[in-house]
């Protein structure tokens, strides 16, 4: 399993007091603003640096508020497997389920950008063995995921973003 040669990061402290979510919300709302405003320019990357020179690619998906109604944009990272994209609802190992993987599992219909290029996708989540079989690639791109996992009780969701249509 791609977890046992990963290392794992001890949870933080203070990891599930109520500040962090919004700490969350708020680093996201700025990257967005960041992302939109550049086209990608700035923003398309996550933690360029000496352990990832190129940087984590990063998309923005745009599901429908489950109670609203309304457009909610973030940026995610993913990963590409032929014509789909695969997200992680992580919310960085905290106990809940992000609100955008509770939106597109009230409405599958989304929107995706990666830099300008804007595609419309119908979201589902992977099934225990399409998880399975895409967890260590996961892990590979981003090992962080490997230690949100271990910091929560809830099995993390895998999504999978298919063309509409």
């Amino acid at each position: 399993m791609a977890t046992d040669i990963v290392k794992i990061k001890p949870k933080p402290a203070g990891l599930d007091k109520p500040y962090v979510g919004k700490i969350i919300k708020t680093m996201s709302t700025v990257h967005l603003a960041l992302y939109r405003w550049t086209g990608g320019l700035l923003g398309s990357k996550w933690r360029v640096g000496s352990a990832f020179p190129w940087g984590i690619p990063v998309l923005l998906l745009t599901t429908t508020g489950r109670k609203s109604g309304l457009p909610r944009t973030l940026p995610l990272l993913f990963i590409e497997e032929g014509d789909k994209i695969i997200v992680v609802a992580s919310k960085g190992g905290l106990p809940g389920d992000p609100l955008w993987y509770k939106n597109l599992v009230a409405t599958p219909e989304c929107e995706v950008q990666i830099k300008r290029h804007k595609m419309k996708m119908s979201a589902r989540t992977a099934s225990p063995e399409e998880r399975e079989a895409l967890w260590p690639k996961l892990v590979a791109h981003y090992p962080d995921f490997a230690s949100y996992a271990t910091w929560t009780d809830r099995i993390i969701p895998v999504v999978i973003l298919e063309p509409a249509g």
